[in-house]
């Protein structure tokens, strides 16, 4: 029996995460006739999660479609922004993305993050229950079929991390509002209620302060508050469009 013979392209954006061979444009590939066209996208190293419209002979498709022979089939990358319904839009990070899941919540942006490693098909499992989108650099976790929704981070540098995901989804932006190591939301504090959490340095010289209604974190404008405003100055000024 021969096996047909499909043409196929992704789209620029995507070709970085295809195999080697498939990253020129348009080739021709060898199919067995039966599996999807969305398990022939993933089996080329490219997540679903990536993957927006479908065009088979410039008709669109969906990911369910058994590609026959001849068909010309064109991958196109996830309009932007993202829109993800069906819950408040909130993202979970795997263990590698500890910087960009900080950064995120300094910008008030919901972004639950396990400094250690639970496991693939735990983290899968926890953005189903919790309906959050998870962002990875690792394909195969976001192939997984448990997984609610997710993203490839493409970048390894968190500056270009933070830009990635805000415009990719647009998350309504609240700085300040969130607690950098748990997640928690902030709220104003009282000096005197929160005195015996402060070093003597601390209590001198500052007034102002913020505590975490989950796990009392104790916040206020220390020396690293220079370098956090410009990150959310920075944030502000590019995707201030979705700021609250």
């Amino acid at each position: 029996m021969n096996r047909p013979e499909i043409h196929l392209s992704f789209a620029p954006e995507l070709r970085l995460l295809a195999a080697p061979e498939r990253r020129e444009g348009r080739t021709a590939l060898i199919t067995d006739g039966s599996s999807t066209l969305g398990h022939v996208i993933e089996s080329l190293g490219v997540p679903l999660t990536e993957v927006g419209r479908l065009l088979v002979d410039g008709r669109e498709r969906s990911a369910s479609h058994v590609p026959g022979p001849g068909e010309s089939v064109e991958v196109r990358p996830v309009e932007r922004p993202q829109r993800v319904p069906g819950a408040p839009l909130r993202f979970l990070l795997d263990v590698h993305l500890g910087t960009l899941a900080r950064r995120l919540r300094l910008l008030g942006v919901d972004a639950a993050y396990e400094s250690e490693d639970i496991g693939d098909p735990e983290l899968a499992a926890r953005s189903a229950a919790e309906r959050r989108v998870l962002l990875s650099r690792d394909r195969g976790l976001l192939r997984r079929r448990e997984l609610w929704a997710g993203a490839y981070v493409y970048s390894e540098r968190p500056d270009e991390q933070l830009r990635d995901v805000l415009g990719r989804f647009a998350p309504r932006l609240a700085p300040w509002t969130r607690c950098t190591a748990c997640n928690g939301l902030l709220q104003e504090a009282d000096k005197d209620a929160v005195r015996e959490r402060l070093e003597h340095g601390t209590r001198r010289t500052y007034d102002v302060f913020a505590q975490c209604t989950a796990c009392e974190r104790v916040y206020w404008r220390g020396a690293h508050h220079a370098q956090l405003e410009a990150i959310v100055d920075g944030a502000m000024r590019e995707f201030g469009g979705a700021a609250v």
